[in-house]
């Protein structure tokens, strides 16, 4: 778990108090854990790297998957690559809006940006593969944008979906084989 500790420290040095939260993250590392081998992970909304360590532990010392991670935001980018990722992981400075086409799919999304889950949500779950598991967080909230979200994510006939009630509120979806 050093990598996850060390991205909460870089996270707490500066100030960034958003980092996924443990519930999220634990979730995060099964869902990487299973992801087959030469598989693909996205990450949107880097942060300072917490969510993106906890995939990368959960991988186990694999680097066999490719795990990529793209922020927005300079500042939270420079955190982020302050922190010792291995070999197969790719850090994106930009819109995710901007690159997502270009990135191919992934068997585990994580968005945890605006990009990409209040807008672009039908872009996102294009680039998950088929049996491939995407993770939303803070859906606990009353917001619109939130309820949109979560009501999209639930109804999608191209996929099965499960609210779960922890942390900031999190949706699990898988896209039908």
């Amino acid at each position: 778990m050093s990598l996850v500790r060390d991205a909460l420290d870089r996270a707490g040095a500066a100030g960034f108090t958003i980092s996924s939260e443990p519930p999220a993250g634990a979730l995060l590392g099964v869902l990487s854990a299973a992801v087959p081998p030469g598989g693909r992970i996205l990450e949107i909304g880097t942060g300072a790297g917490v969510g993106l360590a906890w995939l990368v532990e959960g991988l186990g010392g694999r680097l066999d998957v490719e795990v990529r991670s793209v922020e927005r935001d300079p500042r939270l980018g420079g955190l982020a690559a302050a922190g010792d990722w291995p070999e197969n992981v790719t850090l994106h400075e930009g819109d995710i809006l901007e690159i997502l086409d270009s990135l191919g799919t992934f068997d585990l999304i994580f968005a945890d940006a605006e990009g990409g889950k209040w807008q672009g949500l039908d872009r996102t779950i294009a680039t998950l593969a088929p049996g491939g598991h995407l993770l939303v967080d803070d859906m606990a909230t009353g917001h619109e944008q939130t309820v949109r979200v979560r009501d999209t994510l639930l109804a999608h006939p191209d996929l099965i979906a499960v609210e779960l009630p922890c942390g900031t509120g999190l949706i699990l979806a898988t896209r039908r084989r």
